[in-house]
């Protein structure tokens, strides 16, 4: 007997527009929005929104990134609570679970009855609940709704939402998500979004290790690295992460980071977890985490993932010098 899939579907909600405006043409309405965390991912979603037409209220904590912000046309705030008293959308960027829980406390101090927020970041779902639980007290939905993306993506508007949660809620804020994003997945109930975003980082690991890798052994064979990345880029054996990596491998311009070592260390921790939790053999997966830590130890913290290359490059080169050794022998 067959037995029916649930399908996850793409959300796509028609923006209303006012029933007049100046020589009779219709006018798009959009709703306020706050953007609290203006790191690398926030500013760059939060400058697209202003781009797609929003009034976008943001606040962080670094004055650098507020005086940023405010040259790019976001109305900066004095504090999240500031934010939460003027947008009735409100995003959040976050670095952590301290930051959550204080920011969720600010919102639910200060937003109106009836406000959605989008919690777009990659944090344990124990955490997301206790936020959203803070927040349902005041009649305020929180979504869980990480993000699929780098932050070099999140310029060109190149990031896919995993939403999940209230359906209504969703629908209230697809508006917003296109405005920074290229597609909305409503992945089903509140934390699901967390899970899939596990299942993509848990391959956006294998694969940034993997192209590296790909791209230093053609170097070793003598090939050039920009041209592996242009033609592997174009074939059968590319991936996103060859796609978007790949140019700062082969430039070696892993010091200008869109996801630094040390953020991400905390999300292989999450995939960690939750392989450990459902029992799942992920020996592929376990190969790459000595990469990453060697990146960190290594005093990597600061620079993107795509310096798994230099590491690869580093412990490539007794063998080479080895090598050249023979050969002179000879």
């Amino acid at each position: 007997m067959a037995t029916s899939k649930k399908q996850t579907t793409v959300v796509r909600t028609p923006v209303k527009t006012s029933p007049k405006s100046k020589g009779g043409e219709l006018s798009l309405q959009k709703p306020t929005v706050g953007f609290i965390g203006l790191g690398i991912m926030g500013s760059a979603m939060s400058m697209n929104l202003v781009q797609a037409g929003f009034h976008v209220y943001g606040f962080d904590p670094s004055p650098k990134q507020q005086k940023l912000m405010k040259k790019e046309g976001i109305d900066i705030q004095a504090s999240a609570s500031d934010v939460a008293t003027k947008a009735s959308h409100i995003l959040l960027s976050l670095p952590s679970i301290a930051a959550l829980m204080s920011v969720a406390q600010d919102i639910a101090n200060s937003a109106k009855k009836g406000t959605v927020v989008a919690e777009l970041g990659t944090l344990p779902g124990e955490a997301k609940e206790a936020a959203r639980e803070i927040l349902a007290k005041k009649e305020i939905t929180l979504l869980d709704c990480p993000l699929s993306g780098t932050g070099a993506q999140a310029k060109t508007k190149d990031l896919v939402v995993y939403a999940s949660g209230d359906k209504k809620a969703i629908q209230k804020m697809t508006a917003v998500f296109e405005g920074f994003a290229r597609a909305i997945y409503n992945i089903g109930e509140f934390g699901q979004g967390m899970k899939m975003k596990l299942v993509a980082n848990h391959l956006v690991a294998i694969h940034n290790v993997a192209s590296a890798e790909a791209i230093l052994l053609g170097v070793q064979m003598g090939l050039d690295a920009n041209q592996i990345v242009e033609v592997i880029g174009n074939s059968a054996g590319s991936s996103r992460m060859f796609q978007v990596r790949g140019p700062s491998m082969a430039n070696r311009t892993w010091s200008e980071a869109t996801m630094k070592i040390d953020v991400w260390n905390k999300d292989m921790h999450l995939i960690s977890g939750a392989i450990e939790s459902y029992a799942v053999p992920a020996p592929v997966f376990a190969s790459c985490i000595p990469v990453y830590n060697a990146a960190n130890a290594l005093g990597h913290a600061k620079d993107d993932t795509a310096v798994v290359y230099k590491v690869l490059e580093n412990w490539a080169k007794p063998m080479t010098t080895k090598k050249q050794k023979k050969k002179s022998k000879k």
